[in-house]
């Protein structure tokens, strides 16, 4: 299930993207927008439509491949030269960050709509299976949060210690579980299944399923299995 908040901008002639056309703007974080869209107020309308192809390039060639992705294949998906994605991106690694600070945005999103659900556990659970979904779906941001080299996840994970100890009242989540914890448990699981070379998203689920599972207090995860 590739839910709504995974949509990936398209290749459409003359389309903006979301984090150039103000659209995923996050309004606490200004200056990191801006550097994420580094398009020139006057620049010509051809610039602005290659510079808006080589970011849906890269979102679709890096959710799809990863960090290992190359230059070569952002600018073959867009249609462009290389040298059109340099003159807007020095590195592979600043457009990287571009799109990673994007889908960190799109996450941040996500995890504040969970801890504005009524049933705290409920959405805690429903958020680590769509969250393992969407990894499936999307290389990068699985890379992103395991390896947590590109982006610093902090804001992320901040929420996320906030979904837990909202959740933690309803006495299905383990009364010692940190954001630590969960870190560990999918980005463990993450890493494997990448290194794996595998995107089957019920496999993902699963997992998903284990990692609430592990976190259960013991005698309802030992009733669980049984």
């Amino acid at each position: 299930m590739n839910a709504p908040w995974v949509a990936a901008p398209t290749l459409r002639e003359g389309a903006s993207v979301p984090w150039e056309s103000g659209g995923m703007h996050d309004p606490a974080s200004p200056r990191e927008s801006r550097s994420s869209s580094p398009m020139r107020p006057g620049q010509r309308a051809d610039a602005r439509r290659n510079h808006q192809k080589v970011v849906a390039a890269a979102h679709e060639v890096f959710s799809e491949h990863g960090l290992q992705a190359s230059m070569t294949q952002v600018a073959e998906r867009a249609g462009v030269t290389k040298a059109t994605i340099y003159r807007n991106y020095p590195t592979k690694e600043a457009l990287i960050n571009a799109v990673t600070r994007h889908q960190f945005r799109l996450l941040e999103s996500r995890t504040r709509a969970a801890l504005s659900e009524p049933d705290a556990y409920e959405a805690f659970a429903a958020y680590i299976i769509d969250l393992f979904e969407w990894m499936a779906h999307d290389r990068l941001l699985a890379d992103a949060l395991s390896e947590a080299t590109v982006v610093s996840p902090a804001p992320v994970i901040e929420l996320i210690s906030q979904l837990i100890d909202a959740a933690k009242p309803s006495g299905k989540l383990r009364p010692d579980t940190s954001a630590m914890d969960l870190r560990v448990l999918v980005c463990g699981a993450v890493l494997q299944l990448n290194r794996l070379g595998n995107r089957e998203p019920s496999v993902w689920r699963r997992y998903g399923d284990m990692t609430l599972a592990a976190l259960r207090p013991w005698p309802e995860a030992r009733m669980a299995s049984a």
